[in-house]
């Protein structure tokens, strides 16, 4: 789809302005995020998404409006996962439930202008050199082999800083508590860090390893730097509330991990198939209606599958908790 600079434009005003508004209606005053505002807030962004996928059917066509919705909700289902690594980073700072809405907001920013970075650098090498698909094809399959593994791994996750955050801290001081949603103080007379910015920043360039896989795995499904990064704005954008209202859902999701790595792999085989019919050997090529069919059915079983099992665990618990109780009395 041929975007013009007005467009791009017009796109990222309107953009900023949402943010805006998320930002001053929900985000301006710290306070603890309730299920209802998560809720009311996570609706409206989907709804959002939505209203931007139709607009691109009526104004352009139903090819780029299904390239939207496939990487839209690529793009969400793999960021659930980012959830998971957002916990760790709040509870190894030990961010106040008050702040959580403030970092998550700032660190969501951080994260989206990088990916506009990683997008851009990822659509300029693909014009230039068509071959990187069987990179991206491979490095897919191999990163969904990757997450089969941890899976299946009895290893409990910790947060590790990146080199990034590392560098930052030794360079410079910061304190040893919050002071509200300051980013700096001045204790006597030198200018400190305070963890309130450690922690954005750990959010913020946590997501781009992220980025790593989600933006070849978009780029398997569309070719158009504007899908790509609109597709993914929408998906970031509402990241910070479905934080909230799926927080105590994760623990859940015990095979999310598995859904994931086969969205990776089949977009990986897709990126093959691809590179190989521009090399000009005939293969066939999976269409975005399929891809879409396959990504939606993928989720819905593996959520499906993740629920049943987490209750047959909680009855598995209980009733050897009643065991325990009968074998060892009152």
């Amino acid at each position: 789809m041929d975007i013009s600079m007005t467009t791009w434009a017009l796109t990222i005003v309107g953009l900023s302005a949402l943010i805006a508004v998320d930002f001053f209606i929900g985000g301006r005053k710290p306070h603890e995020v309730s299920l209802k505002e998560a809720g009311i807030w996570t609706t409206v962004w989907i709804v959002l998404a939505a209203l931007f996928g139709l607009g691109l059917f009526l104004f352009g066509n139903g090819q780029v409006s299904g390239e939207f919705f496939a990487g839209f909700i690529t793009e969400k289902s793999l960021s659930v996962d980012n959830l998971f690594v957002f916990v760790l980073i709040m509870a190894k700072f030990a961010v106040p439930s008050i702040y959580q809405q403030r970092v998550l907001m700032v660190g969501v920013l951080i994260a989206l202008v990088l990916r506009g970075v990683f997008i851009a650098a990822g659509a300029a090498i693909i014009s230039t050199f068509s071959w990187v698909f069987f990179l991206f094809g491979a490095f897919l399959i191999w990163t969904a082999w990757k997450l089969v593994q941890e899976a299946r791994s009895d290893d409990e996750e910790e947060f590790e800083e990146n080199r990034l955050l590392k560098a930052v801290e030794r360079r410079f001081p910061s304190t040893d508590k919050y002071h509200g949603t300051k980013l700096f103080v001045v204790e006597n007379g030198k200018r400190l860090m305070t963890p309130m910015l450690i922690v954005m920043l750990a959010i913020g360039t946590t997501d781009v390893l992220f980025a790593l896989d989600s933006i070849p795995a978009i780029f398997g499904l569309t070719q158009d730097p504007y899908i790509v990064f609109t597709a993914n704005a929408f998906a970031l954008m509402g990241l910070r509330q479905l934080y909230f209202l799926i927080g105590g859902l994760l623990q859940k999701l015990v095979h999310l991990s598995y859904g994931l790595s086969i969205i990776l792999g089949f977009i990986g085989v897709k990126l093959v198939l691809h590179a190989l019919h521009e090399t000009g050997v005939h293969v066939p090529e999976i269409s975005i209606p399929v891809s879409l069919g396959v990504i939606c059915a993928v989720l819905v079983i593996t959520t499906l599958t993740s629920l049943a099992a987490s209750r047959k665990q909680a009855r598995a618990a209980a009733e050897a908790e009643r065991e325990e109780r009968t074998r060892t009395g009152p």
